[in-house]
């Protein structure tokens, strides 16, 4: 098993696989309608240049999200 984090914690140019979509409501269905489900595997592909938001990569998208509602995502993999 590798190392768990939060998505909002992935390095840029770090890659890692959703492990869970925790949270309630609209913006986690909203997450999971996007397409973020376990086993999908994210790359954060750069930050505002005050640190939120992020803009992560994954199938075949990219997506800006503010640091509190990617905390809702559990990473598990090897981040650079």
């Amino acid at each position: 098993m590798g190392e768990q984090l939060f998505m909002h914690r992935l390095p840029e140019g770090g890659s890692a696989q959703v492990l869970r979509v925790e949270g309630e409501g609209a913006m986690r269905r909203r997450l999971l309608d996007l397409g973020l489900i376990p086993g999908t595997r994210v790359t954060c592909r750069g930050r505002a240049p005050a640190g939120d938001p992020a803009a992560y990569a994954f199938r075949g998208c990219v997506v800006a999200l503010r640091a509190r509602d990617a905390a809702a995502v559990t990473l598990e993999g090897d981040a650079p």
